[in-house]
């Protein structure tokens, strides 16, 4: 999974909408446009941006696709946050005290 892919994908503002939307309950193309008041081809785009992220999958009922989110992509996401926060609970935050390579080496001469 790519973490920059889904991240981007989820950083406009209408597919984090979707998104969310998803996480309640499966929703078709139309279902969504009526939902968040835009048009089914701009909802259809965005799932295609989705899925390409590997966010969400789509299950066939009929003539009719309903989107759930990847519970896998969830997961991963979850796993990779957490990862972030376990590494920012461990940074030094004292102030007073610059631990940049750029300003080691300067030191040096």
């Amino acid at each position: 999974m790519e973490l920059e892919r889904m991240l981007r994908a989820l950083g406009e503002p209408t597919r984090l909408k979707i998104y969310r939307a998803l996480l309640e309950r499966k929703h078709c193309v139309r279902s969504l446009s009526k939902k968040l008041g835009i048009s089914e081809p701009a909802v259809s785009q965005h799932m295609k941006v989705m899925k390409e992220a590997g966010l969400v999958y789509g299950e066939k009922y009929g003539y009719h696709t309903h989107y759930l989110p990847s519970q896998e992509a969830a997961d991963f996401l979850a796993e990779q946050f957490g990862l972030m926060r376990d590494a920012s609970l461990k940074v030094d935050r004292d102030m007073t005290v610059c631990q940049c390579e750029y300003r080691k080496e300067n030191d040096a001469e």
